[in-house]
């Protein structure tokens, strides 16, 4: 029979009386959250507030990712490269559910979910398809095409893996874009990047 409840260094502690004793039964109100596994997040932030976004959640120790690549701009005369966010208001964030509950109850930032049209609930991406979107995305080349997830022309072309230079490891569809031969990568329903030309060397089919 339960007689009271405590807490204890962030810990629930029930007392229950068992053949005329009572006994302490420690329980973490983390427990559930302890359970769950981290995923991306893909997160529309609004008024291009990416970069401060990811300031926001650099400081909170979150891992993330911002989409970006250097851009030339003429300044005072002369050509200079930037590096600036290649698509805007997007932001990958990696956290448990019940983390990024949290997360989006306590910052002030401007985020709300994507969500999966058919499901209606929040997309998640996998690590697989994160690690290859950051194999191209990370790399910050100028050249990268961005493009509509969505695009029916995806899925015509070879599924290969890029075997050298600098996105070595990536894995996408293989397809001319802007006449150039690049590999695809594409999170549904998010985002899609090509990479620069790549030569038929540098890759195998899966």
């Amino acid at each position: 029979m339960e007689v009271g409840w405590g807490i204890v260094n962030k810990m629930f502690i029930s007392i229950n009386v068992k053949s005329g004793k009572k006994v302490l039964t420690l329980q973490s109100p983390m427990n559930n959250e302890a359970q769950e596994t981290e995923v991306w997040y893909p997160l529309r932030v609004t008024y291009h507030r990416e970069l401060r976004v990811k300031d926001d959640l650099d400081a909170r120790g979150i891992r993330n990712f911002v989409p970006m690549q250097y851009r030339r701009e003429e300044r005072g005369g002369r050509m200079v490269k930037r590096l600036v966010p290649s698509v805007h208001n997007l932001i990958f964030v990696r956290l448990t559910p019940t983390a990024m509950r949290e997360y989006k109850m306590t910052t002030a930032m401007p985020v709300r979910y994507m969500m999966d049209r058919e499901t209606r609930r929040p997309i998640i991406v996998s690590d697989r398809e994160m690690d290859n979107f950051i194999a191209v995305a990370g790399t910050y080349e100028e050249q990268l095409v961005y493009l509509d997830p969505d695009l029916t022309s995806l899925a015509k072309g070879d599924r290969v893996r890029i075997i050298g230079g600098i996105f070595a490891g990536a894995e996408g569809m293989f397809l001319r874009v802007k006449g150039d031969r690049r590999v695809v990568v594409a999170i549904p329903g998010v985002v899609a990047v090509a990479t620069t030309f790549v030569h038929p060397s540098m890759i195998e089919k899966i």
